[in-house]
């Protein structure tokens, strides 16, 4: 009979287990608490919507779309997408769930994400991600609370020291026309010098340019106008206004200029948390401003605005996390004390103290096996004189140990 070999894990995939799921955890955990504080309810969303929300979000022209979306028909024929990332999701259920009722609209969310792209240190096909919105808020706060929140999450995370905010806008629908103008006519007047990914750029997407990391882009981009030049009155007050609201909240910021976001729906703040302690993949959080995207998805034009952070990423930069002590860990020491000692660790669970109980192998190393576990009691039980006998062993754990002692004279009365 031919050896069947073992099933592999799918490349672009990871296994969460030990330390690195405690990471994950504990990302998650601050995440949550983080987000109470600042009045966000959590939404969970469909892991796959239809190939047109993504589309139409995200952007025909996007690699996302074009290159990286996991898309399929399903049995009846329907075009699905696993997602790529949650604003569309987030967006889609505003318009088809009715959530106009509540705005401005305060939510976060996390899970797994799907983009098919080379798998390298911090980056996977299946990855995951936290996610913060606030939809029908058109005022500059709503930008100022959202960047406000990342900034102490960073810091309850404890990896804010070495992780810059860059901070730019993009103006009013006024303003980016003007300055895409401006930029088309910069970059057409060196077009045989661009590379061919400019190249499309600049027939579909001419604000990419100026984030391209080819070497033949980069002294075009860097020459390319600035912003600055085309900002409305309207647009410059808002950027003040959020600018403002930063320093009045002790959040440190830097100006990037070249900063941008490509699709038209985009508008005024655009921005990303960056480090040098991850290589290339150095953003660890980035969102902007997308009043125009609820309008493009065929709802009423709603303004808003979010942010996203890999938690890859996010659990590469902290600390590792303690490994979990036990309330209790308990060693058999005698087969015959079985049934007492399945009572135990039952009443112990049941009054909310996490316990184990070795049980297996042989009954004299078991006590040994015990005492290695992380536990801040240990329990042997043996047998004498026919009776079931409960020793304790504890350091600096009184009351740990009290609310167990209580547990063993039920398990005793009830022997």
């Amino acid at each position: 009979m031919a050896r069947i070999e073992p099933p592999k894990r799918v490349r672009g995939t990871q296994d969460i287990f030990g330390e690195e799921q405690r990471r994950f955890a504990h990302v998650l955990a601050t995440f949550e608490r983080v987000r109470a504080l600042y009045g966000f309810q959590r939404v969970d969303l469909p892991v796959f919507e239809d190939t047109q929300v993504f589309a139409r979000s995200i952007g025909e022209t996007t690699d996302v779309v074009s290159k990286e979306m996991y898309s399929f028909p399903d049995r009846g024929g329907d075009p699905l997408t696993l997602r790529p990332e949650f604003t569309a999701g987030i967006a889609r259920a505003y318009l088809s769930e009715g959530w106009q009722r509540f705005v401005p609209l305060k939510v976060t969310t996390s899970g797994a994400v799907f983009r098919y792209e080379r798998p390298q240190k911090g980056r996977y096909r299946q990855f995951h991600q936290i996610d913060a919105e606030i939809l029908g808020a058109a005022e500059p706060q709503a930008d100022v609370e959202l960047l406000v929140m990342a900034d102490q999450l960073l810091h309850e995370l404890g990896i804010a020291d070495g992780v810059t905010l860059q901070l730019n806008t993009l103006g009013d629908a006024e303003t980016r026309d003007a300055w895409r103008a401006a930029l088309v006519a910069h970059f057409e007047a060196h077009r045989g010098e661009l590379s061919e990914d400019s190249l499309v750029r600049l027939d579909k997407n001419p604000l990419r340019i100026l984030d391209s990391k080819d070497p033949r882009d980069r002294p075009i981009a860097d020459a390319a106008p600035d912003i600055d030049a085309y900002l409305t009155v309207e647009a410059r007050g808002f950027f003040d206004a959020v600018t403002a609201g930063l320093d009045a909240a002790g959040v440190a910021w830097t100006r990037n200029a070249r900063l941008v976001r490509g699709l038209d729906y985009y508008r005024h703040t655009a921005f990303e948390f960056v480090t040098d302690r991850l290589g290339a993949q150095g953003t660890v959080l980035a969102g902007g401003r997308y009043d125009g995207l609820i309008g493009s998805l065929g709802g009423p034009e709603t303004a808003g605005v979010g942010w996203a952070a890999g938690m890859e990423r996010l659990a590469m930069l902290i600390a590792a996390p303690a490994e979990p002590r036990l309330d209790a860990v308990i060693a058999l020491e005698h087969d015959d004390a079985l049934i007492d000692g399945q009572r135990l660790l039952a009443g112990l669970r049941r009054a909310g103290l996490s316990a184990e109980m070795i049980a297996s192998g042989s009954p004299r190393k078991r006590f040994d096996k015990a005492s290695k576990l992380p536990a801040d009691v240990l329990i042997a039980i043996n047998r004498q004189d026919g009776q079931t006998v409960f020793n304790t062993r504890a350091a600096d754990a009184a009351e740990t140990l009290a609310r167990i002692k209580a547990v063993i004279d039920k398990v005793q009365a009830a022997s």
